[in-house]
């Protein structure tokens, strides 16, 4: 049996101790954090469902809730929507909704966090084939090219390549830390935007540049950005470290047409 497996069972094998005055939420709780701190629970290893939990050990719902919320709150599981609760790691989650656009900067912000960027790549070029067809360019034109490591309080998160026809950017130094920042300041802000997100396996380059390892899980977004009038403005491929980000969208059902 893996030591994980044993953290597992010893969950489910609790058994409240009656001549024991602690409320039972702390005693299911000091038992957790004795696993996580023994290490019989790894990093972002997925504990139990509450369910499972509740027919193995007879508690009550309320009861786990609020052994798992105890820990949530000192910094030891961390849950995420639809998926479970984990044990955390050292870095805490970040959620992002899917239905505002905004810059990588003005999130890091809005969190209270500091962004920074690495610049790997910053300058005019002549566009692929790709990138001719998607922007509808003729030849001559170029484009800028920006590629960059995306920090928040130092630590990695996300590495971004992103594309924007030069006629709206032709010096490469009018990019900062904010791309957004750069597109405002010459009318060219877009306002919409289109994104794909997929499940991948970091390449060497990304994973060392996160300092992660080769063939973790990423999630890897391509978004076109447009302005009002349709054009195309933008177009980034990013990969996000899967361990820190949750990408969030609100969906409702629409009512029921009337016959």
């Amino acid at each position: 049996m893996t030591q994980s497996s044993g953290g597992i069972q010893r969950i489910i094998g609790f058994r409240a101790n009656g001549a024991d005055p602690t409320p039972l939420y702390l005693q299911l709780a000091n038992v957790l954090r004795q696993l996580i701190e023994e290490g019989a629970m790894r990093e972002g290893e997925a504990l139990p469902s509450e369910r499972r939990i509740m027919e193995q050990t007879s508690l009550s719902r309320v009861t786990i809730r609020k052994a798992l919320d105890l820990l949530v709150k000192e910094g030891l599981l961390r849950q995420k929507r639809g998926s479970g609760t984990f044990v955390a790691g050292g870095l805490p989650q970040i959620e992002q909704p899917l239905t505002r656009l905004s810059s990588f900067t003005e999130e890091m912000i809005d969190r209270g966090r500091t962004p920074s960027v690495q610049w790997l790549e910053k300058k005019l070029a002549y566009p692929t084939s790709e990138e001719v067809m998607l922007f509808g360019l003729s030849p001559g034109d170029k484009v800028l090219h920006l590629h960059r490591l995306r920090s928040g309080d130092g630590v990695p998160l996300a590495v971004e390549f992103a594309t924007v026809p030069a006629r709206y950017l032709p010096d490469p130094d009018l990019v900062d830390h904010s791309l957004y920042a750069a597109l405002s300041a010459v009318s060219a802000m877009p306002v919409r935007a289109t994104q794909r997100l997929k499940a991948r396996a970091l390449p060497r380059r990304e994973a060392d540049l996160l300092g992660v390892r080769m063939g973790d899980p990423a999630l890897y977004i391509e978004r076109a950005s447009r302005l009002s009038d349709g054009t195309l403005v933008e177009f980034t491929r990013s990969y996000y470290r899967s361990d820190t980000y949750d990408f969030v969208s609100e969906l409702s059902i629409a009512p029921a047409e009337v016959a």
